[in-house]
């Protein structure tokens, strides 16, 4: 019996060894990426801190969208604003004197699982040699600024760099060759509002059928995450026929808003269809980022809106009136048809967990106009509750497009 005993475990330290051996050469020959591959191998069901898995498989059960938010103080934030090189003044409430921040010390907690812990270096690697593009509006930048801050830190001071060329803002990680990018398109088509600058305009215009002039832009890359929401909140939305170039010569006619929606999309879609290579560019759109205009929807007071708000909604399935679930709708219908095309995009749901959520800038952050003595004295009334802090909920969505990326 003991040599039997002694037999198994000399088979098994041979096998160990082998098995080491073979990881060793592969390394050799194939560097840092195979490791990683090996790394995650090692690690598929190792749980490291509460609330999160370093694995990124999903079970079938596993609703990412689906749960609820609680303080977490000690593996929150994920990055510190002082700290990200890249952040921006719309976003900095701390920099512009926001003194409580514990809007930052939230997770998302997904009822039936955990959420896969963001790894910086790991998504670098998946990004070697490779363009990720964010398209679309100024909460779309949001998301594009949360992801460079999320994974700069982990790169040296000279391997990091950022461009800008019109609409096109480029941060590249040179060591990996990558690039994760944001383009501004807020219709996605084309309009009068496409200048990244100069573009609030009273008189809003789209072409609906135009989206080449964007487009050219983002055909090689290899992840696409797309939003177009916020600009199209009206009634109805002129559309033109013909150029920005010629408009005496073009026919514009007024069109309730979500036909014009439908029809961006549709342009959008067919584009997609035609031009992006689905072997190699993963796709994803971006649900409604809900706005929080109005106090009286979480509590009694009849004024007011998100400035002096610090504390999620504990309410469950609430649904705010800055979120419109036909555009959404209309949005659901366009992919599903996409996938029956054969070209799959993703939607990251990402409105039900943000409805919850305070943490707008309010009036923490850069002013671009002077303000009056009127409001200076009254700070809801040029409070921001459209966009998001940083570190905070965007972060979220950018740990949520990680899990899809890699499960």
């Amino acid at each position: 019996m003991a040599k039997v005993y002694h037999l198994v475990l000399g088979i098994q330290g041979l096998i160990t060894i082998l098995v080491a051996t073979f990881i060793v050469l592969i390394v050799y020959m194939t560097g840092r990426s195979a490791w990683l591959v090996f790394e995650d191998i090692l690690t598929t069901s190792t749980t490291t801190l509460k609330g999160y898995s370093e694995s990124v498989s999903l079970t079938s059960n596993c609703d990412l969208f689906s749960g609820k938010w609680v303080y977490d103080n000690s593996t929150y934030p994920l990055y510190s604003e002082k700290q990200c090189s890249f952040m921006s003044d719309q976003l900095a409430c701390e920099k512009f004197g926001r003194k409580d921040l514990s809007y930052q010390n939230w997770r998302w907690q997904p009822d039936q699982c955990d959420l896969p812990r963001f790894n910086a270096t790991t998504l670098l690697e998946r990004l070697r040699g490779k363009r990720m593009v964010y398209v679309g509006d100024s909460l779309n930048r949001n998301q594009w600024v949360s992801m460079v801050c999320l994974v700069e830190s982990v790169i040296p001071s000279a391997l990091k760099s950022i461009h800008t060329n019109g609409s096109l803002i480029t941060f590249k990680a040179i060591e990996y060759n990558a690039t994760i990018e944001f383009y501004w398109a807020p219709l996605l088509v084309e309009s009068n509002s496409d200048d990244p600058v100069n573009h609030r305009l009273p008189d809003r215009i789209v072409r609906a059928q135009a989206i080449e002039k964007h487009a050219i832009y983002w055909t090689d890359a290899d992840i696409l995450v797309f939003n177009s929401y916020l600009w199209w909140r009206r009634p109805k939305m002129k559309v033109l026929w013909g150029s920005f170039e010629h408009p005496d010569e073009g026919m514009y006619k007024e069109i309730e808003m979500l036909h014009s929606y439908e029809m961006a999309l549709k342009t959008w879609s067919d584009w997609l269809e035609i031009h992006v290579n689905h072997t190699k560019t993963e796709l994803f759109f971006i649900s409604m980022s809900p706005t929080h205009f109005w106090a009286d929807e979480w509590r009694t007071a009849k004024e007011g809106n998100c400035y002096n708000e610090t504390e999620p909604i504990s309410q469950k399935h609430y649904r705010g009136r800055g979120s419109d679930p036909k555009m959404m709708n209309v949005v659901e219908k366009m992919l599903d048809e996409l996938k029956a095309r054969g070209v799959n995009v993703k939607i990251l749901n990402i409105t039900q967990l943000s409805e919850y959520r305070k943490g707008h800038p309010s009036m923490y952050r850069k002013q671009w106009d002077p303000l009056t003595q009127e409001q200076i004295l009254n700070p809801a009334s040029y409070s921001d509750c459209i966009h998001w802090c940083l570190p905070a909920v965007p972060d979220t969505w950018n740990e949520l497009l990680y899990a899809d990326i890699f499960s």
